[in-house]
């Protein structure tokens, strides 16, 4: 039996991809992902504030180079992410990982602007990536702003970066366009090589008793899967670009959903947080298990069975089989 697959023109022994968290930080913890069965990793991603807040730091500095050496000491060093990783030591963290480790690294992007993102961009290639992957993770609170704005800025985005480097470039998308299939492959034709899907949008809580608005992350519920399901099953086998189904995959049992849907790889990180990163050898042998037990020798010969494009029934994802839900809710 085989496992191995393509994403993003890369060969991976398997369809497991760790995704950004905190897990991925850390050097040890990349050797304990790859010793577990992980066929890539994706890297904390370097965010847009960092990368500016930097910036800004050695404007600062070189402003105040001439008026006396003391006056340095007045600024603070670039800001560190959330992982403690700043610009300068995430280059140095893709370094070291690309170093460490046989299977691919694949680093991280997240902002909405271009601010600074060529640049990184060219210091990621440079430090041993084997791919880049764009976090798009953007707010519209601005009611001025339309779709096409958004939209406008995400392909600038990728134009310039697949114009500075060599490497493949995937899309971490929202789910909340106007039209996510239509901008998916528009991405493509702007030259994506692959598309994730999706990016989880920070949603806050109201804290009553305060007054006042909480930020706690909360991992993803395996009824979170739906979704991104829904859109890769739409989009395989109708977009050259390679599909990571991403978001509420919990077990085996969700890895085998999304390679049926149509995915070429499938990513999780809430997972590997609830249990640990040992979790990642019992998603790959329930994939095996499920495998064995129906004769499939490769992952191509299921991967996409249930996917739009090869649905006998396309109208199971369209409004008629809402309306059939309703019907058999209403009826029990």
């Amino acid at each position: 039996m085989s496992l191995k697959t393509k994403y993003l023109g890369l060969d991976l022994s398997n369809p497991l991809v760790a995704s950004a968290s905190p897990l991925s930080a850390k050097l040890d913890n990349l050797r304990l992902l790859e010793d577990a069965g992980a066929a890539a990793i994706v890297l904390p991603s370097l965010f847009q504030e960092q990368i500016e807040a930097e910036a800004q730091a050695i404007d600062d500095r070189q402003i105040y180079a001439n008026s006396s050496p003391e006056a340095l000491t007045y600024f603070p060093s670039a800001a560190s992410g959330p992982y403690g990783v700043g610009p300068e030591r995430y280059v140095d963290l893709v370094r070291r990982a690309t170093e460490a480790l046989e299977i691919p690294v694949i680093a991280s992007l997240n902002g909405s602007s271009l601010a600074g993102w060529v640049d990184y961009a060219g210091h990621l290639e440079k430090a041993g990536a084997a791919a880049l992957e764009l976090n798009m993770y953007h707010v519209p609170t601005n009611l001025m702003e339309t779709g096409q704005d958004i939209e406008a800025r995400y392909l600038e985005i990728v134009d310039a970066v697949c114009a500075t480097v060599n490497l493949p470039v995937s899309i971490k998308l929202t789910p909340f366009l106007s039209s996510v299939g239509n901008f998916a492959t528009t991405l493509v034709t702007h030259g994506a090589s692959g598309l994730v899907l999706f990016n989880r949008l920070l949603q806050p809580d109201i804290d009553v008793a305060h007054l006042s608005l909480t930020d706690v992350l909360e991992l993803s519920q395996p009824a979170e899967i739906r979704l991104p399901l829904l859109w890769t099953a739409i989009l395989a086998g109708r977009t050259p670009a390679s599909l990571a189904t991403s978001t509420g995959v919990t077990t085996s049992a969700d890895v085998v959903k999304c390679l049926l849907a149509g995915a070429d790889v499938v990513m999780t990180t809430s997972a590997l947080l609830r249990h640990d990163i040992s979790y990642m050898k019992t998603l790959v042998a329930g994939l095996k298990h499920w495998m064995d037990e129906r004769e499939f020798a490769s992952l191509c010969e299921m991967r996409g069975m249930l996917s739009w494009a090869r649905s006998a029934d396309r109208s199971l994802y369209t409004r008629a089989n809402y309306l059939r839900i309703l019907e058999r809710y209403a009826d029990a």
